[in-house]
């Protein structure tokens, strides 16, 4: 029986007057309460996401790093607004509104060890995503249950739970609302001709491409939506002046198609000048074929069996008929594609439905190699809609054409018993969110020799301080992966921490070899002054400010350096350029009150020890400094509360004792002095000027001098 397809107009576009068809008072109190029952369960089901610690591939660029992002501002958004073709916070593209935003949760108090506050918000928007769709599927295909029952089983399906838990995905759910909205707004122009609801698809399509530029092919949906389900090219053949009417469909297109054009560009320069694209030169006219098949196979088959769902997805090695998921890809996509076309036959959905979401996530294809994966369950979010407008329309047709109300009940299990594994199976996917350890053994076990994964791992361990097993992960990850820059910095900075120097010397080289980035001239920098090399230190900490021009710590450990050379008003120069990029920098404002109160500027000195306590309250070194500098103003008392504090904080502090034995000394107490030099010795005995002081302080009581032990 062939699908029942509606004529809503004899006309290029129907006279409407509301969003909703005719008799949508009757439905519109039904789709309000099934939009609350299914966002209920939606809710339910990701639940676990709020209390996920894990850290994902990039959060540290958007999250741990990110100096905008920590400094929540008008400012920061605008820097975030204004850097186009050259992002410096994030390597990548252009996606100022998902900065933003995490910006913003930044400000509500999400943090690297309090992620609640940004997967709130992810939650938030997966649901408001779920409720789009289906108000979207709804106007397309006017029934409710068709359109909640779709909705369902999209928002409790595994392959939507990555970009919750995932921090740097925000970009994928962002965006995502705002085209979803786009979409909406342009049914509702195609319904009543109204050039505001045109209007607010284009600005809306504008917000999309700044959450992330994945979106660019929204125009191209849209023309395939005329021709199924909206039927307005159909409608234009059988008028008389279908040409004029062709050409003005086309036309209202032309601003979304040059939008996307110019952001395609945008996209492709700031990815090529920052993150860079992957070298797919040399590997045959055959794979971007071999890659199209595999990757239409591959999603189609996690869609429809979600299991083994990793955040990275390897390319098959080798890229070829020989490799059996390939071999597969190519088969599967010829079969289906023979399926689409004998599809027409009894109708257009399936053949339209499929290339809606083919045009969505060909942009994530790899046609051009931006990202060292093949697929990711994140780049099949917004392109589902394509699959669910087909789900959508026979789940209309069955529930229209059943005589019986078996039927529809029958309908009604399938669909529930669908949502209910697709939830538990997404529960399931959830538990290895739990922390970074968990979530990367996972990806391991799968994908055992992904070197990004190793290196990644590496990471997560070297930070718990298990710098052996980190170590063999960075080795591994470069076994796999001879060229691969990041892991031989990462690899370096382990080495850097168990006091190998030049071999972590020869690693960043390498690194900056394969590939000259920031981060990499910034470590080198810290391990070269480490071993006195301060003029070389001093280029690398240059070199990396010229590539990341707001990079605060390399201004920062730049007047470290300078400062060390004697050359203190330069230094001071680069402290007052890391706090003014990021203004909550207790150690800068330590670095700068130690650099004033060498040039004697007691009083703006104590003003940055202040600052840097307020900010960070619990460093000792900041209140030794501070009660330093509070004991050459002649403050005595407020000096012996800070280095009290200072070893409340950290009891076995040298310096500490030592400074607060000589202020006892100068007020002639000097039992509480001895004892003060003494524990210092204790801690370290080879120092010279504890050793001469404790002798005054014994003289001065009358003491011989103790021998030294």
């Amino acid at each position: 029986m062939e699908p029942d397809v509606k004529d809503v107009s004899e006309n290029n576009i129907s006279t409407q007057n509301t969003i909703l068809p005719a008799d949508a008072s009757s439905n519109s109190r039904l789709l309000v309460i099934l939009i609350a029952v299914v966002c209920t369960v939606v809710v339910i089901t990701h639940w676990p996401a709020l209390s996920a610690a894990a850290m994902s591939f990039d959060d540290y660029q958007y999250l741990l790093e990110n100096v905008l992002v920590q400094n929540p501002s008008l400012a920061s958004a605008k820097q975030f607004l204004i850097e186009i073709l050259k992002p410096t916070t994030v390597d990548g593209y252009y996606q100022p509104l998902s900065m933003i935003s995490l910006m913003l949760d930044y400000a509500l108090g999400g943090r690297a060890d309090n992620l609640m506050p940004f997967h709130r918000t992810s939650l938030v928007l997966h649901t408001a995503n779920t409720a789009l769709i289906i108000v979207l599927l709804y106007l397309l295909f006017k029934n409710v249950w068709a359109a909640a029952a779709a909705g369902l089983l999209f928002g409790v399906h595994p392959m939507t739970v990555e970009p919750m838990p995932w921090v740097s995905e925000r970009k994928t759910l962002l965006a995502a609302f705002f085209a979803l909205w786009c979409l909406i707004f342009y049914v509702r122009y195609t319904r009543t001709n109204k050039m505001r609801f045109l209007t607010v698809s284009v600005v809306t399509y504008i917000l999309a491409l700044m959450s992330k530029p994945t979106s660019v092919p929204l125009p191209i949906m849209m023309l395939l939506m005329d021709y199924w389900p909206l039927e307005r090219i159909l409608k234009i053949k059988n008028q008389k002046s279908n040409l004029r009417n062709f050409i003005n469909l086309i036309l209202e297109k032309v601003t979304f198609f040059a939008l996307g054009g110019i952001f395609a560009v945008i996209t492709y320069i700031s990815q090529s000048g920052t993150a860079g694209t992957a070298e797919t030169a040399g590997q045959g006219v055959w794979r971007i074929p071999l890659v199209l098949c595999h990757n239409i196979i591959f999603y189609l088959h996690k869609i429809v069996w979600p299991v083994n769902l990793s955040s990275h997805y390897a390319f098959p090695n080798p890229l070829g008929l020989s490799n059996a998921a390939v071999f597969a890809g190519v088969i599967g996509t010829g079969i289906l594609l023979v399926f689409l076309a004998i599809s027409l036959r009894w109708t257009q959905a399936l053949l339209i439905g499929w290339l809606i979401f083919f045009a969505a996530i060909l942009p994530t294809m790899q046609i051009i190699g931006f990202s060292d994966v093949i697929a990711s369950d994140k780049f099949a979010y917004l392109p589902s809609v394509g699959l669910l407008m087909i789900m959508a329309f026979f789940i209309n047709w069955l529930w229209n054409t059943g005589r019986f109300a078996r039927q529809r009940i029958i309908i009604t299990i399938i669909i529930l018993m669908l949502a209910g594994s697709e939830a538990f199976a997404a529960r399931r996917y959830l538990t290895h969110w739990r922390d970074s350890t968990s979530l990367f053994e996972y990806m391991l076990k799968l994908t055992p020799s992904a070197a990004p994964v190793h290196d990644t791992m590496g990471v997560i361990l070297s930070t718990q301080g298990k710098l052996d097993e980190a170590e063999k992960h960075h080795r591994r990850a470069i076994e796999l992966k001879a060229d691969y820059a990041e892991a031989h910095n990462n690899l370096a900075l382990v080495l850097h921490a168990q006091n190998k120097f030049d071999e972590a010397v020869s690693h960043f080289r390498q690194a900056l070899s394969l590939k000259p980035f920031a981060d990499a001239h910034y470590n080198l920098g810290i391990t070269l002054s480490e071993q006195g090399k301060l003029d070389e230190a001093i280029s690398h900490y240059r070199r990396a400010i010229e590539m990341r021009p707001n990079f605060a710590k390399a201004y920062d450990n730049l007047g470290i350096a300078l400062a060390q050379q004697g050359k203190l008003d330069e230094a001071i120069s680069c402290y007052n350029q890391s706090l003014q990029i990021s203004p909550n920098s207790a150690k800068a404002h330590n670095n700068l009150g130690f650099a004033l109160q060498s040039q004697g500027k007691l009083d703006e000195a104590i003003s940055h020890y202040q600052e840097s306590l307020r900010i960070k309250p619990d460093s000792a070194e900041v209140h030794n400094n501070l009660g330093n500098a509070l004991a050459a103003m002649g403050k005595p008392d407020d000096a012996i509360n800070h280095y009290q504090q200072a070893l409340e904080i950290k009891p076995d502090y040298a310096d500490a004792c030592y400074n607060l034995g000589n202020v006892f000394r100068l007020q002639g107490r000097l039992d509480e002095a001895v004892n003060c030099y003494r524990r210092a010795l204790e801690l370290k005995p080879d120092d010279v000027e504890a050793r001469h002081n404790l002798d005054k302080a014994l003289k001065l009581q009358g003491r011989p001098k103790e021998t030294q032990k």
